[in-house]
């Protein structure tokens, strides 16, 4: 997975560029979507791992994906084909929204809790989270009675653990030490 994720860098970073140059993020965003669903495609999967030639299976791709793609995402297919990378799309289509998320300045949070949130304390979460992390907040909330009571907030590498669970496991290593 993560040669992958090296191999799209660079086309997920081009794409982007040019998409912002091009006031066309969303575009770009919804094209590689498409894109990236059809490369995981069974049938188009077997053409892409060599069933057939690299003009084939760029033939077959552009015609799959239709008027889905403009010209300057055909360019991409092309170019990715030529060089065997097409296989990556699912991969440059994760580095493109990071990087749009990144350019949007939005955080997606995942918030774990033993019972489902209130709208008022989603709300007062996002508001503190935006204040503390300067971005946009979008709060993925999840359910899981392990948790026991309190929060468990992540946010790309940052952690909050308030969960009482934590504060157990916290308190059961400071005593075996």
């Amino acid at each position: 997975m993560s040669e992958l994720t090296t191999v799209a860098r660079p086309y997920a970073k081009a794409a982007f560029d040019y998409a912002v140059e091009a006031n066309a993020i969303e575009n770009w965003h919804e094209m590689l979507v498409f894109a990236a669903e059809v490369s995981k495609d069974a049938t188009i999967n077997q053409y892409l791992s060599g069933g057939a030639s690299v003009e084939q299976a760029t033939d077959i791709f552009l015609k799959v994906c239709d008027v889905q793609l403009n010209s300057n995402g055909q360019n991409l297919i092309k170019v990715m084909a030529e060089n065997g990378r097409l296989l990556a799309l699912p991969q440059v289509l994760t580095q493109f929204s990071e990087l749009r998320a990144e350019y949007d300045k939005e955080i997606t949070v995942d918030v774990t809790s033993a019972v489902k949130l209130k709208v008022a304390q989603q709300k007062v979460i996002s508001a503190a989270l935006e204040k503390r992390l300067a971005r946009k907040v979008k709060l993925n909330c999840i359910v899981d009675a392990n948790v026991v009571s309190g929060l468990v907030i992540k946010a790309g590498d940052m952690v909050i653990d308030g969960s009482i669970r934590g504060k157990l496991s916290r308190l059961a290593t400071t005593m075996q030490s």
